[in-house]
């Protein structure tokens, strides 16, 4: 299938458009992230319309219960993706909370299996900046020679620190 890419087991075709992912691509991101979160203790509540939230997440740290919103959003770069000192998300939430955290699994080109890595982002930590046009924004990742990879500024958001760092929050 011309413009299509092998599903990561080596078994059918997806159709991936240059510049977004299919929404397919999409729930699996969100039911991967959610077993992440489920696998580190976290008790997940799936909200019955996809209307700004993806889930909230509870979780009992030291006698006191942390709840947050969370969004999902997924990166697909493509391997046409040039190199590029900050890479990320650029785009309108449909909801905003204080607590909330941003989940970012970033794939690899063309190998959609699984995220090479997900950044944690909170809300609290003001890496989230709402600009001028009512979008928000955050890039926590760069790419050198097709390689992706956490920014310097970033690192402790990501993957297992990014999940820890969620059971703390301003008000520490």
């Amino acid at each position: 299938m011309a413009g299509g890419v092998r599903d990561g087991r080596g078994q059918g075709e997806m159709n991936m458009d240059e510049n977004k992912a299919p929404r397919t691509r999409e729930y699996f991101a969100e039911l991967y992230v959610a077993g992440l979160l489920a696998d580190a203790g976290w008790t997940i509540y799936f909200t019955s319309r996809d209307k700004g939230f993806d889930f909230i997440i509870s979780k009992v740290v030291q006698k006191r219960t942390i709840i947050r919103p969370v969004q999902v959003t997924g990166l697909y770069p493509t391997d046409t993706k040039k190199d590029r000192q900050v890479y990320g998300v650029n785009r309108t939430l449909t909801q905003f909370h204080e607590n909330m955290v941003l989940i970012i699994p970033i794939f690899i080109p063309k190998i959609y299996a699984a995220p090479k890595h997900v950044a944690y982002i909170t809300a609290e930590s003001g890496k989230i900046v709402k600009n001028s046009k009512n979008k928000y924004r955050v890039f926590p990742a760069k790419i050198k020679n097709g390689i992706i990879s956490p920014r310097r500024d970033f690192q402790q958001y990501y993957d297992r620190c990014g999940l820890v760092g969620l059971e703390s929050n301003s008000s520490d």
